[in-house]
């Protein structure tokens, strides 16, 4: 089960299972003007990544987790 627990001017929480994520937009700044809606509409695969459809964003579940891996900002 995941859901968006709360959006705020700076990005938005995703709770997975028992672990929550925060998507800062800065880091995803496909999210910054996204619609409530959109930000709230995802799906996760069997490997726990998450896909926003309408935005055409997929992020690895390990770049959250560990960002300093993945240095470069999504556009």
């Amino acid at each position: 089960m995941a859901e968006i627990t709360n959006i705020s001017p700076f990005g938005f929480w995703v709770l997975l299972d028992d672990e929550e994520f925060f998507i800062d937009f800065k880091q995803y700044p496909s999210f910054f003007n996204a619609k409530i809606s959109e930000i709230n509409d995802f799906t996760i695969d069997a490997m726990g990544n998450f896909h926003w459809g309408s935005l055409d964003v997929d992020i690895e579940k390990d770049a959250i987790e560990h960002p300093e891996k993945y240095p470069l900002v999504y556009n």
